[in-house]
């Protein structure tokens, strides 16, 4: 099927870190990854990461920590490998350390880490929600054990094997040629505008789910989009798949009344100033797609 709007040619990106999977078939991975002499550790407390007194993660050698705390390896770096450590919620006021910038919600610094960091940051969050939520096997409830350095859980009784969940959702930047739709999710305080997003269901494309969402909770039809790319979301596990699409039917806008209260039209002057800051209208903040979405489109209107 050909899809309107669609470019044939996207360019892959590097990933700014080295998963160095082939490490995970180790056997006794964990122990001998982190008895390497550069081994390092990013050490989770409820969800939150540790960041220096200038904002970049902390990573403490994995010899100031007990075995048992590391649960997964995430990959290396120029140093060394890096490991994955969790404080489980009845040990949070016994942190080995008390970094000098705090411990931090993903949410809040992403979009300030450099690309390396946010990327440990990410992976991280994602496979320690994975490991703490999906300890027992969903075929027989039986206890699994953590397998291949932290990235697959073999369950004993009945011999299945559990991998982390990924779900696909798109969100999507609708746009008429001259302004951007927005809508306000019902858990948002009044003022907060975003994309419109939604999980992929089952038996449906990206491109079919992107054009229900948006027509469920705006009342839009789309008549052409564009892929622009995805980004890791680990709230709880997202895939979000990003998209620009145009309509023809704008008049037809309207919120759905439940998740969406609000939808509304932004001229490219107001996206400016909301960027800014200046006004009563926020948005996404730097760390999400949204906000790339968002600017890429202003950018095209503003270049034009």
């Amino acid at each position: 099927m050909t899809v309107p709007g669609l470019p044939r040619v996207i360019t892959p990106p590097v990933s700014p870190i080295d998963r160095s999977a082939i490490d995970r078939d180790l056997a006794d991975a964990l122990t001998v990854l982190a008895d390497e002499p550069d081994a390092r550790v990013l050490v989770l407390r409820r969800g939150r990461a540790p960041l220096d007194a200038s904002g970049v993660l902390v990573l403490v050698p994995a010899a100031t920590l007990e075995p048992a705390a590391i649960v997964a390896f995430l990959g290396r770096d120029a140093l060394g490998a890096v490991l994955l450590a969790l404080i489980e919620d009845d040990e949070a006021d016994a942190a080995p350390f008390e970094p000098e910038g705090g411990w931090v919600e993903l949410r809040d610094v992403g979009g300030t880490l450099d690309p390396e960091n946010g990327a440990f940051f990410v992976e991280a969050l994602s496979l320690a929600r994975w490991i703490q939520d999906a300890p027992f096997c969903p075929a027989c409830g039986t206890r699994t054990e953590l397998r291949n350095a932290g990235w697959s859980r073999h369950c004993p009784a009945c011999g299945r094997e559990h991998f982390p969940r990924t779900d696909p959702a798109v969100i999507v930047a609708v746009t008429d040629g001259e302004r951007l739709l927005l809508g306000s999710n019902a858990a948002w305080p009044a003022g907060r505008y975003s994309c419109f997003a939604g999980f992929v269901e089952a038996g449906e494309s990206a491109e079919e789910s992107l054009v229900r969402e948006i027509e469920e909770e705006s009342g839009v039809r789309i008549s052409a989009l564009e892929y622009v790319g995805s980004q890791a979301w680990p709230y709880p596990r997202s895939l979000m798949l990003g998209y620009l699409a145009s309509t023809e039917d704008s008049a037809a806008a309207r919120p759905d009344g439940s998740e969406i209260v609000d939808v509304r039209w932004f001229e490219p002057d107001e996206i400016e100033r909301a960027l800014a800051g200046d006004g009563d209208v926020v948005l996404p903040g730097a760390s999400s797609i949204s906000r790339g979405l968002i600017e890429r489109w202003l950018e095209r209107v503003t270049d034009r």
